[in-house]
């Protein structure tokens, strides 16, 4: 059989990532490349490389999942994730966990029953079922997200979505956010607290030329309870297929969603022979020429090649390198 040289790409969210924060998400990224790429190299399945590597971006409380992630309107966590195999097209997605480091894992779990997508009391009773140890919510709770909380809990009209938007200086003029959907953005003057939008992610090219993609979040902060983003959906947070490529993103949501995001970035590399890169571009001009979404966006395409694109200021990523070393940064390569 033909031996693929294997690939791994992670992403660790698209934001506005504060200076004094870019270190943490620049290490953990490398860390999580690092902890799966041997493995790959050992002839470790793409769709357990990229669980692997989720895992170590859950446990480190840098990103929004697993330990880290946001509080939700009631103050409460609630983890998204999913996995897919590029060979099969199998899909296992869990919405709205409380009680669970790694999401992922229980995701990776459903993959192997005749379902796709598992919720909230439903996916934690199977969680146990298959043996995954419960923890304490308290455990994932951070003082970062604690103070965001009580700072957008008594801001009046905070959206979720305010989010997503470029922070002020970046698109306007000082002291102003200019809106790059072209409306009138009515946004505070002023310092404004970092958002986090830290979802995690990876995708995988094996040595046997199988792709996979996994992607595990802790949603939007302030987030309706029982909000489900984009992530946990197929084709919208996450997608793989071999005939194609896996990719993973992170953003708005609720755009990603309506634009099928990461399964029209793989089209655009069946479609046209786009390179990864391409279609990572094209994919985010989509999700904001139709939905004024800001985003950012992982690839791997089947003959291994990286593609990585976003429209916010920062997407904390990194890859394996031809030959070995690791590329590791929150801005992309111009």
């Amino acid at each position: 059989t033909h031996m693929t040289e294997p690939r791994i790409i992670v992403h660790g969210g698209a934001w506005t990532i504060p200076t004094d924060r870019r270190k943490a998400h620049v290490d953990g990224c490398r860390a999580a490349v690092d902890a799966a790429w041997g493995e790959l190299q050992r002839g470790m399945p793409a769709l357990e490389a990229v669980r692997l590597a989720v895992n170590v971006l859950e446990a480190d409380p840098t990103y929004d999942a697993g330990r880290g992630a946001v509080l939700n309107a009631d103050g409460r966590i609630e983890l998204d994730a999913a996995i897919m195999d590029g060979a099969t097209l199998n899909f296992g997605a869990v919405g709205a966990v409380r009680n669970f480091l790694h999401p992922v894992d229980i995701a990776r779990k459903v993959m192997d029953t005749e379902f796709c997508f598992l919720v909230g009391e439903g996916a934690e009773r199977f969680a146990r079922e298959a043996g995954i140890s419960a923890i304490d919510p308290a455990e994932l709770v951070v003082e970062r997200e604690v103070r965001l909380f009580n700072e957008l809990r008594a801001r009046a009209g905070f959206s979720t979505h305010d989010a997503f938007r470029p922070r002020a200086g970046v698109t306007g003029a000082a002291g102003e956010k200019a809106s790059t959907d072209g409306t009138a953005c009515h946004c505070p003057v002023g310092p404004e607290p970092a958002m986090p939008k830290g979802t995690v992610g990876a995708v995988a090219l094996d040595a046997a030329g199988n792709i996979a993609a996994a992607t595990s979040t802790g949603g939007t902060p302030m987030k309706r309870p029982g909000r489900v983003g984009d992530s946990p959906l197929c084709g919208a947070g996450t997608y793989a297929d071999n005939e194609t490529g896996g990719a993973s993103a992170t953003g708005f949501g609720e755009g990603i969603i309506r634009v099928l995001m990461t399964r029209s970035a793989c089209d655009f590399l069946r479609d046209g022979g786009a390179s990864p890169a391409d279609a990572a571009r094209r994919a985010i001009e989509l999700l904001h020429r139709r939905v004024a979404g800001h985003a950012g966006l992982i690839m791997l395409d089947r003959q291994g090649r990286y593609g990585v694109h976003c429209n916010t200021e920062h997407i904390a990523h990194a890859y394996a390198l031809p030959g070995g070393g690791i590329h590791a940064d929150v801005e992309l390569r111009r």
